[in-house]
């Protein structure tokens, strides 16, 4: 049976698979016939091309260098608490029930359709590219980037306040996904660092808000932050984090921990490094 002509229906369902050398030899060469003589398929290649060129300047996101420590902290935390006492099958679906509707899910579940908002979005740019310019999808998905970056924040201040440490640890993780954080989420990661009961929580709050030391009120944070630590493990953390800074500010702080009698001597010698690195 002869096979019928190619339609432009059927070339601009081809364009992506084309684009990616995804289409069979076959079907390539047919449809690269059909648009060396079809200028309204050609200039729906051209867009399409010019949208995929788009995208691709969208950042990849990668493995986090924090997310091994995420994870030993996480690890530690459920270690803490699998041996205790187990709830009824009854008031575990209640617990479930209400978490269903806390706000903490509930900005969960608006995350997820902002992302999947992005999904349909560039699905339906993909299928009709001829329709809207490059300048005015770019405006679109900056539009779609900067309410990613409001959900993520929103999620971060409300994981914050969970009494789960690993969902507190995971609240924490969304720093590295925000391009630029607020300052109530500076005030609440130092909250964070000052007062959370776990400690795995505060190491890990304490490299992110490392990562974000531009901020002077982060600096500022972490000097203070210094003389409110009783952890040696945080103390220790916070004197290195200080030398790296190059925070001169610290050395008061850091001289005036060296006079409580409780100090760890291991976390006494690394402060006196310290300081000596600051001076």
């Amino acid at each position: 049976m002869e096979k019928l002509p190619i339609n432009c229906d059927q070339i601009k369902d081809q364009l992506t698979d084309w684009l990616s050398n995804q289409l069979p030899d076959a079907e390539r060469v047919t449809l690269e016939t059909h648009l060396a003589q079809c200028p309204a398929c050609q200039a729906e290649a051209r867009a399409t091309r010019q949208l995929w060129q788009l995208m691709g300047n969208v950042p990849t996101p990668e493995p986090s260098p924090m997310a091994r420590v995420r994870f030993q902290a996480m690890l530690d935390t459920y270690k803490e608490t699998v041996n205790t006492k187990q709830e009824s099958v009854f008031n575990n679906l209640l617990t479930k029930l209400r978490q269903l509707w806390a706000p903490n899910y509930a900005y969960r579940l608006g995350y997820s359709f902002v992302l999947l908002s992005i999904g349909v979005a560039a699905g339906y740019w993909f299928s009709h590219p001829g329709k809207t310019t490059v300048a005015v999808q770019q405006q679109q998905i900056d539009t779609l980037s900067t309410q990613v970056q409001e959900m993520r924040q929103m999620v971060l201040l409300s994981g914050l306040e969970n009494p789960s440490a690993s969902e507190r640890l995971r609240a924490v993780s969304y720093t590295e996904e925000i391009n630029q954080v607020d300052e109530k989420v500076v005030d609440a990661l130092l909250t964070t660092l000052d007062n959370d009961s776990n400690v795995n929580v505060r190491l890990v709050t304490l490299e992110a808000l490392a990562k974000l030391a531009d901020n002077p009120s982060v600096r500022e944070g972490l000097v203070q932050s210094i003389a409110r630590q009783e952890s040696p493990l945080v103390q220790s953390a916070l004197a290195d984090i200080m030398v790296k800074l190059q925070e001169k500010r610290s050395i008061k702080p850091l001289r005036q921990l060296l006079h409580d009698d409780n100090l760890n001597h291991l976390v006494k010698g690394k402060i006196e490094q310290s300081i000596r690195d600051l001076s």
